[in-house]
């Protein structure tokens, strides 16, 4: 009976983790470029009760009795399936058809990596402009430098195509480009990235070293919408059956726990 009150408070445990998972999940909706997440569980331990040699007639038997001793969390993973395209009215809004991410130049030096191209332009110190992020992160191109330009060129005539190339008008009023590609890159395995907050997420051993679309021919290349945002592929009615469900175990182990103690007080209560 012991052994259960901590089998049971394992699970609550581990439920406790899932409602915040998805807790979080549903807090998210509406943040732009949010992957959901999804908590994966694994079992603990195994006690051995009985061995296959113990029967009573000395037979042997064709498999072990076994006890699980609880479960805890195992990763909590996230799901790197596209969000639905929302318009948006910023001209520097821009979403990515396609497995690529966003590279971003971190205050720290790092490069980090992003679905959320809700960018916009910023001043520099010392004059012109930069494309960043909301948190004046710098945006990084294809050649894994800072976009950014000199005072000559006014940043609501700057205008991006479809394959993130950055076009300014001429004295003509024709779109010319001025040599500088918003950079995408992509993962061979997405999984493995580690998540930083604010949508970002930074490569590891298990990501894979990032790969530039405009320098490899390994994976098939993404295109950039102008004018439209990726957003959050978080689904409410999944989140919410997911969140009965979660709750119900947490309410079972809740119960197994009250039954385990039911049952030890009536065991302290025969001898009376």
């Amino acid at each position: 009976m012991i052994r259960s009150l901590w089998t049971a408070a394992t699970g609550m445990n581990a439920q406790q983790t899932n409602v915040d998972t998805i807790a979080n999940n549903l807090a998210n909706v509406n943040t732009v470029g949010y992957k959901t997440e999804q908590a994966q569980f694994k079992s603990l331990l195994y006690q051995t009760l009985q061995t296959k040699t113990t029967s009573a007639n000395g037979e042997t038997k064709p498999s072990t009795a076994q006890v699980g001793l609880g479960v805890r969390e195992a990763a909590i993973t996230s799901i790197f399936k596209n969000g639905s395209m929302t318009a948006s009215e910023s001209d520097t809004s821009f979403a990515i058809q396609g497995d690529g991410f966003f590279a971003i130049q971190g205050s720290d030096g790092t490069t980090k990596y992003t679905r959320n191209g809700d960018f916009m332009w910023a001043l520099n110190n010392g004059g012109g402009v930069s494309l960043t992020t909301s948190d004046g992160e710098r945006v990084l191109n294809s050649a894994g430098r800072p976009i950014t330009l000199s005072n000559a060129y006014v940043a609501n005539r700057i205008e991006i195509t479809s394959n993130g190339t950055l076009t300014y008008p001429d004295a003509n009023n024709n779109m010319q480009s001025l040599g500088i590609t918003i950079g995408l890159y992509q993962f061979n395995n997405p999984g493995g990235l580690e998540k930083v907050g604010n949508t970002m997420f930074e490569a590891t051993a298990a990501s894979g070293v990032a790969i530039n679309e405009a320098t490899s021919n390994a994976v098939a290349r993404s295109s950039i919408a102008s004018g439209y945002l990726e957003a959050s592929n978080v689904q409410v009615a999944d989140e919410m059956v997911n969140l009965i469900v979660a709750q119900r175990a947490y309410e079972l182990n809740s119960k197994a726990i009250t039954t385990s103690d039911e049952m030890m007080q009536q065991a302290n209560e025969l001898k009376r």
